[in-house]
């Protein structure tokens, strides 16, 4: 079974961080089920295990916070879904590259629902959307943003960390930093490609999409 939680409100990254901590380790001694959860955070910064420094470019604008996830530099703020993904990968291949691939594809079948067209790109890890309503770039091809980010650590197997959506954040928020150290693409969101949806349409189509991808219906309260 899969527990599937949604956090109203704002929560802390810290204490998210403890609490995934916590049910990491009761997954490993078998006292809990798997789990994802839904949150979304006030304004901040993390920095992955691979963050260069040069990349934090405004270092007061928000809370910045060191994490041993994977990747570099991210925001999250009001207005994105992060989904915290603690599943066994042991159990499902031990293939860590298939497992972010199918978080990249739990993105993708989600911004289908509401159609728009999520591409992976090699390199590049999340989620990326082409842009033919923007001047094309100085090369002559299309402009792509990047609208989901993912960065996940395993312990004995069991992923956290995970994934997040950008549903109507701020998106001048992401100028403090080099969004995963990668500076010649932008960033957009759901609203920003002129889908007024809510936070509870993002949340409905990622937990069918949820099953779509891994095969598995989790348990909603």
């Amino acid at each position: 079974m899969i527990e599937w939680i949604t956090s109203n409100g704002l929560t802390g990254f810290r204490d998210a961080e403890s609490w995934m901590e916590a049910r990491v380790a009761a997954i490993t001694e078998g006292s809990a089920p798997e789990c994802i959860w839904l949150v979304e955070h006030p304004p901040l910064y993390t920095a992955g295990t691979s963050a260069k420094i040069e990349d934090l470019t405004d270092p007061d604008r928000f809370d910045v916070f060191p994490t041993k996830r994977g990747g570099q530099y991210t925001y999250h703020g009001p207005g994105q879904r992060v989904a915290y993904v603690m599943l066994d990968v042991g159990k499902r291949g031990r293939d860590v590259r298939a497992f972010v691939e199918q978080l990249e594809a739990w993105i993708i079948t989600t911004l289908a629902q509401f159609n728009v067209v999520g591409e992976m790109r090699d390199g590049r890890v999340g989620v990326w959307v082409t842009r033919p309503d923007k001047p094309q770039t100085v090369t002559g091809q299309p402009v792509e943003d990047k609208i989901a980010a993912i960065g996940i650590r395993l312990r004995k197997w069991i992923s956290f960390h995970g994934i997040s959506l950008n549903l109507e954040p701020d998106l001048t928020h992401f100028d403090g930093i080099v969004p995963c150290g990668i500076a010649d693409h932008g960033v957009t969101s759901l609203v920003d490609l002129g889908l007024p949806v809510t936070m509870n349409d993002v949340d409905t189509a990622l937990l069918h999409s949820f099953a779509d991808v891994f095969g598995e219906v989790p348990s909603v309260p």
